[in-house]
């Protein structure tokens, strides 16, 4: 079964084949297919309609979220989905006189059955896929599977702290996360712990290098720039610099025991820093604990998802 982040599956040729006419949408429906089309319209009444190649789909307002009917879901969930890809499973299909084909679909059926064979089983410490969706000052909102959301909060994203989720992601990134706990439908995430410990991020680095950075701070007591995500350092004083620069250090130390990098900021870059994609350091499936400070630091910072 398909449980990806919508827009994963639209453009797949299993998924064209099935909406491009009436036939394979029957056939999808007697087989309990998720499928996927581009939402082109949210009418009035908040019918959302589906663009398909062999015509158009309609989901009732009903059948567009789990939640929408008891009023869990807000409408601007449906709102929010035109010129995006939606998935459902079709519970229907007539065709017209010119042999247009109307298909009857719902959203709601394709989310609950990503809810019983997918969320139910999802354990804190999982590694899942997500797509990022909307962001707000708090926190990256993702969907996690046929449009369900999720969320990281903005101390989660990286240990490198940052002013807002868009210094790290753009709407559309599909990104990893991990499963900090799940309360029913409601899925709790992290990110920080898949972009590498202190001194897997330091290992790129020497004392005596001039390498780039972003300014992420400026204190009364230095300016901390980014390095990785993961990793960032304490910069001395200098006039013109403010956060979101991109800048050029000069690295006078790397303290594993005091997980301190000691830096003085070279010269300004063109431009501000565009976010990037992020790199993981971890590619499993499953995180038992995650500990970021080196052995021969007394300071731990450290998950434990079991």
């Amino acid at each position: 079964m398909y449980h990806s982040p919508e827009g994963t599956l639209i453009n797949s040729a299993e998924n064209i084949r099935y909406i491009s006419s009436a036939d394979g949408l029957r056939e999808a429906m007697m087989k309990g297919i998720i499928l996927e089309g581009m939402t082109a319209l949210c009418e009035a009444s908040h019918d959302l309609v589906v663009d398909l190649p062999c015509g158009k789909g309609v989901i009732p307002r009903s059948e567009g979220a789990v939640g929408i009917s008891d009023g869990s879901t807000r409408d601007i969930a449906l709102l929010s989905r035109v010129g995006k890809p939606v998935c459902f499973r079709v519970t229907g299909v007539s065709t017209d006189g010119s042999g247009k084909v109307c298909a009857s679909l719902s959203r709601r059926m394709a989310q609950e059955d990503c809810l019983e064979r997918y969320i139910s089983g999802l354990r804190p410490g999982d590694v899942i896929d997500a797509s990022v969706t909307h962001l707000e000052q708090f926190g990256c909102f993702v969907d996690i599977g046929c449009g369900l959301p999720s969320m990281i909060p903005i101390d989660a994203i990286s240990v490198s702290r940052i002013a807002h989720p868009s210094d790290r992601f753009s709407v559309g990134d599909m990104i990893r996360a991990v499963v900090k706990s799940v309360d029913g439908r409601r899925v709790c995430l992290t990110h920080r712990e898949l972009l590498g410990t202190w001194e897997e991020n330091a290992s790129g680095f020497s004392a005596g290098e001039t390498v780039p950075g972003i300014v992420r701070s400026v204190e009364e007591y230095g300016i901390f720039v980014e390095l990785t995500p993961n990793l960032a350092g304490l910069a001395e004083l200098k006039s013109g610099i403010a956060p979101g620069q991109r800048v050029s250090v000069f690295i006078k130390a790397v303290i594993p025991e005091k997980m301190k990098m000691k830096l003085v900021i070279v010269e300004n870059c063109p431009g501000t820093a565009a976010p990037q994609a992020p790199e993981y350091f971890f590619s499993g499936s499953h995180i038992d604990s995650w500990i970021y400070t080196p052995p021969c630091c007394n300071k731990i910072i450290r998950t434990d998802f079991a």
